[in-house]
């Protein structure tokens, strides 16, 4: 006797499986956010325990950054043979690992390289989940879905580091790590379990995925990435300081003030995905600008505290909205290598991680005061706007062209 399953039931459960498919992505994203940013939150304590400077402490932060840069296009393209199943588990597994290297770092020069090591898999795994979650959906709803993988690192914000930072606070900032360890190993078991299995396109290699890096399109989509996103580093940086030193708020609130960031980018994430599957583009050159006037209005606000409280969420908020329209951008550049394309975002995005901290950092070491690097951001989110309407004005031209 055969049970057949009715239509209702049978797209129930299609899409209770699509659901938690997304879900273990995003948990990766949310032991990768934890890892990224709690390091923020924790810099008065890692410069007291390891004995080093300001500076020095935001150099472990873009010792991370470095590791994404480099290791996004060099694990996407090693992988690109591997079903996107197993080069996510294995993605994962490394950056669990890596963590855990960095929770038994006894120095600082071993703690860079530690932190380094984990930065590594980053942008190759956002890069593939990005690729698979939109192959799980209409191409109607390729932003909706990419954005659901981004709100793990999104809600990582609004809870596993105001989490970690609490811990690191409370009990020692070493144990940052061993939080993102065991997500990471909960999440490999997810994926296992929830993301179904496709079989490597028989056209994969290493040549095919390259072939991304001829794309004009594609490198300014990743410059965008690059000047654009740096202020909203430059700000989150260095935002422990800036809420103790110049908004007098107290130490023991500096996790409130990350959730809070945190929560705006969940917010600015969701916003940003719907606002993607109406015009990638569109977004682009709307929130660019919104970005330079939401950091000119923090760099007077981070003075008050209420203040400084309010436009940490609208800080966190409009920069997370332009992520999902960057990734759906990179997609459409470089068709026959999404992996690569996909997982270059993230190298762009932690080029701007750098390039924040480094710039936040020299402005900050000149004596120009906390509230500077959000100045310095809204210079460079207005090169990024200038760079996003130099690629429209291409894209239309070779399309009247043709």
């Amino acid at each position: 006797m055969s049970i057949t399953v009715s239509p209702p039931v049978a797209a129930q459960k299609s899409r209770r499986h699509l659901g938690l498919a997304i879900l273990a992505l995003a948990m990766g994203g949310f032991a990768i956010g934890t890892t990224e940013f709690a390091m923020m939150g924790l810099l008065k304590e890692i410069e007291e325990g390891l004995g080093i400077s300001t500076p020095e402490a935001g150099n472990l932060i873009s010792a991370y950054a470095l590791g994404v840069v480099i290791g996004a296009p060099v694990f996407a393209a090693l992988g690109a043979k591997l079903p996107r199943k197993n080069l996510a588990l294995g993605l994962m597994l490394f950056l669990a690992l890596a963590n855990l290297t960095s929770f038994i770092a006894p120095d600082y020069g071993l703690m860079l390289l530690s932190r380094f090591a984990s930065g590594l898999p980053h942008g190759a795994f956002f890069g593939v989940a990005a690729v698979i979650a939109a192959g799980l959906v209409a191409p109607t709803k390729r932003g909706w879905a990419i954005s659901m993988v981004m709100a793990g690192l999104t809600v990582s914000n609004v809870i596993g580091v105001p989490l970690a930072t609490w811990v690191g606070q409370t009990f020692g900032w070493r144990l940052l790590f061993v939080i993102v360890g065991a997500i990471g190993l909960l999440t490999v078991a997810m994926v296992w379990r929830f993301v179904p299995f496709e079989a490597a396109h028989p056209d994969a290699s290493i040549r095919r995925e390259l072939g991304a890096l001829k794309r004009l399109q594609v490198w300014l989509a990743l410059l965008i990435g690059i000047i654009g996103f740096g202020g909203f580093f430059a700000v989150y940086t260095y935002i422990a300081h800036t809420m103790t030193s110049v908004a007098g708020i107290p130490e023991n609130l500096i996790p409130a003030v990350v959730a809070l960031y945190g929560l705006g980018m969940v917010v600015g994430n969701i916003i940003g995905g719907r606002l993607a599957d109406k015009s990638v583009m569109g977004t682009i050159y709307w929130v660019m600008p919104g970005i330079a006037a939401a950091l000119v209005v923090y760099a007077v606000a981070a003075h008050w505290a209420w203040s400084a409280f309010l436009m940490a969420f609208v800080v966190g908020g409009i920069g997370s909205m332009l992520t999902p329209a960057l990734q759906t951008r990179l997609l459409d550049a470089a068709p026959g290598a999404a992996s690569l394309a996909s997982s270059l975002n993230h190298s762009a995005l932690n080029i701007a991680n750098a390039l924040g901290a480094f710039l936040g950092g020299t402005v900050i070491a000149w004596g120009w005061g906390y509230v500077a690097p959000a100045l310095v951001g809204a210079v460079l989110a207005l090169l990024g706007l200038l760079v996003a309407v130099i690629s429209g004005v291409l894209e239309r031209k070779k399309a009247l062209a043709t």
